[in-house]
């Protein structure tokens, strides 16, 4: 398992009980957490601490992408190990894959801060797998990022 680190931020121009919304409500987390040229469903939803849910990401041109689970598409596991409502979600998220470059344990923190305009949305991705390539997941992160402001914004 590697030691690195990756991370994100974005000024989300609405309150942190919206921005916090848009993971606690059923259904929310697909339209904005699939980056750009993929699609997400949900297969579980359980959002307490120590619940989880369970996610298929799909590359809507499967010649672009390269799955982890399958040739087109991403799932993981994630489990909740701590929610501060409008402040802070940690999860622990596993990828179904048997690439054993992609095995063990991401930590993914995301934090919401009170700040002029908004809510600064930040996530810190700790112990990411060695098999998920740096400019890969850091554009991963900027467009989930980007499709939450969108989201949210446009109400």
């Amino acid at each position: 398992m590697s030691q690195r680190i990756d991370t994100s931020s974005r000024l989300i121009c609405a309150p942190a009980s919206e921005v916090y919304e848009a993971f606690a409500k059923p259904g929310a987390m697909e339209k904005w957490l699939p980056p750009t040229s993929m699609t997400g469903k949900m297969l579980s939803f359980d959002f307490r601490a120590g619940g989880g849910y369970r996610m298929r990401l799909t590359y809507e041109n499967s010649n672009e992408g390269q799955g982890k689970t399958s040739a087109d598409s991403d799932e993981t596991e994630v489990r909740l190990v701590r929610i501060d409502p409008g402040q802070r979600i940690v999860q622990e998220v596993d990828f179904d894959s048997d690439d054993p470059s992609l095995k063990g344990t991401m930590r993914m923190t995301w934090i919401f801060e009170a700040s002029d305009g908004g809510t600064l949305v930040q996530v810190h991705a700790e112990n990411v797998p060695e098999g998920i390539r740096p400019e890969d997941h850091q554009a991963g992160l900027d467009s989930s990022l980007a499709n939450l402001a969108h989201v949210i914004e446009a109400r």
